[in-house]
């Protein structure tokens, strides 16, 4: 490698690390908590259902806030939203770690962190198409990221586990605020590509009716093991919603003004098709680490290390497939990968369910677990790449804040959606019935990924190999 080529690289490197961090971090808030459950609900004199509470809202209002929070990286810039929402998720973090009741967690946790994390993710996406040119170096650059956050979300059980365990289910929301710290630090020498565009207008009204609908929606999942009509009339007030906000959206297209989020984001097909399989990706992995955690804690009575301890098969799978992503992106097409990915997780969750329910131990979770692992970390980096590099660098900040609401809507919904089933009939057939409605959601994603448009894998890298410095 010439001196050239090895600075380029290194370069590359110190942009991507604190980038990576960000992901992971995020990832990892998303389902430490799932392994805390029995202590959460014990310290704080609290529930299952309480704490579901609680994970579900932090999910839900990234969800919400994440398009907004790309739009307002075009007016305040990339940096500044990337370290303001650092910032804001620190503050939430350490809240939560001397939280004495539920509401303030939930402040923390799910109200503050997960502004931070609407603030901060979208950036990473927008300064990871920018910063890195070329089809080999971008796949490596979100390959990377990707991986982190795979990895941060199947690896939140293990080191949630360890460090209740060792110490308190309070550090593990230390350990988030020292990892933020630590990314201020490495972002502070970060140059962002675009100036920032202070008399950009944003839609104010649209980014209320997209939240509001997104919340009604998922708030009404919650409500069915409590109350059907509840639930139904939430259902219906967010899809109403939604509907007001796409119609207040095409309404200022038509009077010459910068909506929320443009329309034609949803005209390209190949997009659309690849945040289906995002979306329906996190559903799997967020319902899966929810019901595996409460059962084994709830039915079960393992510890929080314990449980830690049965997620490092989906860890070491995710792990394995994400350090090949890079190698198996040279030689499979994108669409190949994501189909076969979620065929390995469908047969994951399949197994789990099987092996689980005919005989008894930690054992019979590994395999599937495993192959969850191994089937996520294949296709997570190529959707990704298939929706962002869809559209222009000047369309980043929109497509990466609907792309990372898509995600974490998916991630709402599995913990949702899985949780309500696994709660109502936690000590009947809920773990069951909770798996098999995410197998189901799973085989709505596959789906999707065999409508994609059959791609040719990409040509060894050469020159365009590079990042912008």
């Amino acid at each position: 490698m010439t001196t050239t080529a090895a600075h380029s690289a290194a370069a590359g490197r110190r942009v991507l690390v604190p980038l990576a961090l960000a992901q992971f971090i995020c990832s990892f808030a998303g389902s430490s908590m799932n392994v805390m459950i029995n202590d959460i609900s014990a310290d704080l004199d609290t529930s299952v259902q309480g704490v579901q509470v609680a994970i579900t809202v932090f999910l839900l209002v990234m969800a919400a806030l994440m398009i907004p929070g790309g739009k307002l990286t075009d007016r305040w810039g990339r940096k500044r939203c990337l370290m303001l929402g650092l910032a804001v998720y620190g503050v939430g973090a350490l809240l939560s770690a001397a939280a004495p009741g539920l509401g303030v967690l939930i402040l923390g946790n799910s109200v503050l962190e997960g502004v931070g994390t609407a603030l901060l993710i979208p950036p990473v996406y927008i300064l990871t198409t920018l910063l890195f040119t070329g089809t080999a170096a971008r796949a490596r650059a979100f390959g990377a990221i990707m991986a982190l956050g795979g990895i941060g979300a199947a690896a939140g059980p293990l080191i949630g586990g360890l460090l209740t365990t060792a110490i308190d289910w309070r550090a593990n929301f230390g350990f988030q605020a020292v990892v933020v710290a630590v990314i201020l630090l490495l972002t502070r020498t970060l140059e962002d590509p675009l100036p920032a565009d202070p008399e950009r207008s944003f839609d104010t009204v649209g980014a209320v009716l997209s939240a509001a609908g997104l919340v009604l929606l998922v708030t009404g999942i919650l409500a069915a093991d409590n109350n059907t009509w509840l639930m139904i009339a939430l259902l219906a007030a967010g899809a109403a919603v939604l509907v007001g906000f796409f119609a207040w959206i095409r309404r200022l297209e038509r009077a010459g003004r910068e909506p929320l989020l443009a329309t034609s984001l949803f005209h390209n097909r190949t997009s659309n098709l690849g945040l289906v399989t995002q979306n329906a990706q996190w559903l799997v992995l967020m319902g899966v680490s929810f019901t595996v955690g409460a059962y084994l804690q709830v039915v079960r009575g393992y510890s929080a290390i314990a449980t830690g301890g049965v997620f490092t098969a989906a860890t070491l799978g995710l792990l394995t497939s994400s350090l090949a992503a890079e190698r198996l992106a040279k030689r499979r097409a994108q669409r190949t990968l994501i189909v076969t990915g979620f065929a390995t997780t469908i047969a994951g969750v399949v197994v789990l369910l099987l092996l689980v329910r005919s005989f008894g131990g930690a054992w019979p979770f590994t395999p599937g677990l495993l192959l969850i692992g191994l089937g996520l970390g294949l296709m997570l980096t190529p959707s990704v790449n298939v929706v962002q590099s869809a559209f222009p660098d000047s369309r980043q900040g929109e497509i990466s804040g609907l792309s990372r609401s898509i995600s974490n809507l998916g991630s709402s919904l599995g913990t949702a959606v899985a949780g309500t089933i696994l709660v109502a009939e936690l000590s009947r057939n809920g773990y069951a019935a909770a798996l098999t409605a995410l197998a189901a959601l799973g085989l709505v994603g596959l789906g999707a990924a065999l409508l994609l448009p059959h791609d040719r894998p990409p040509a060894a890298p050469g020159a365009d190999a590079g990042a912008r410095r």
